[in-house]
């Protein structure tokens, strides 16, 4: 597999074997019992975050779709900006879920007594999703995956190139990948629709970042944990 692939591929491959172990890891409270309380999974988010926070810094020069210049278009930088705003006050309004799915307790970092640990976790669940997810997912699915749809030698394939098939299988697997299915697809709609207006990954990397940091405000303020 050429380097430029695995570059694409493997952040996002290491953020969801976490979050697998996230979900299969039986946690122990202090006292050495099993407990249903995820205490245990907060403290493996700032691993993950650094981790692919890492691997992206490491991969970093074969990311040539991410360029701070498209963004200083006021055009493309308000379309961005709009679109997060978009995606995050419709989400918050979407968090229904389909008749299998059980609702889940979310990152609640309230689960923690100490001050100073609850503070760090914050800090990281607020950095990694509004700075290293956004990053990661939208190399993984609207650069990689987007363009191998068209053409599996993905880099022939112009971001922001738009064919049905590759926008509604984008779109399908990046809701699947949440938890809120129907919001996630909305998402994606948002996101993919931006990219091809804009032709600019990293416009969707601003509004998707912009998206997750106004949800971890919302989040923070009413406590309404399942969001995260």
């Amino acid at each position: 597999m050429h380097t430029r692939t695995i570059a694409h591929i493997l952040p996002f491959a290491v953020f969801m074997s976490f979050i697998a172990v996230e979900g299969a890891v039986p946690w122990l409270d202090k006292n050495g019992i099993i407990t249903l309380q995820p205490t245990g999974t907060l403290y493996l988010y700032p691993i993950k975050t650094i981790v692919v926070g890492l691997l992206l810094l490491y991969f970093r020069k074969h990311y040539h779709e991410i360029s701070i210049k498209q963004i200083v278009r006021p055009s493309i930088a308000i379309s961005a900006l709009l679109a997060g705003i978009i995606v995050f006050a419709l989400w918050i309004q979407m968090d229904w879920l389909l008749p299998f799915q059980k609702p889940a307790q979310g990152y609640n970092p309230d689960l923690i007594s100490d001050h100073i640990h609850r503070t760090v976790l914050i800090a990281f669940r607020v950095t990694g999703a509004s700075i290293v997810v956004p990053i990661m997912e939208e190399i993984f699915w609207r650069s990689y995956i987007a363009r191998m749809i068209i053409d599996q030698n993905f880099e022939s394939v112009s971001v922001g190139t738009f064919t049905w098939a590759s926008f509604v299988t984008t779109v399908l697997l990046f809701g699947l990948e949440h938890q809120f299915i129907i919001a996630g697809c909305m998402a994606g709609v948002i996101y993919h629709t931006l990219l091809c207006r804009t032709k600019s990954l990293t416009a969707c990397i601003v509004a998707h970042s912009l998206t997750n940091l106004l949800l971890g405000i919302y989040v923070l303020k009413t406590k309404a944990w399942s969001f995260w």
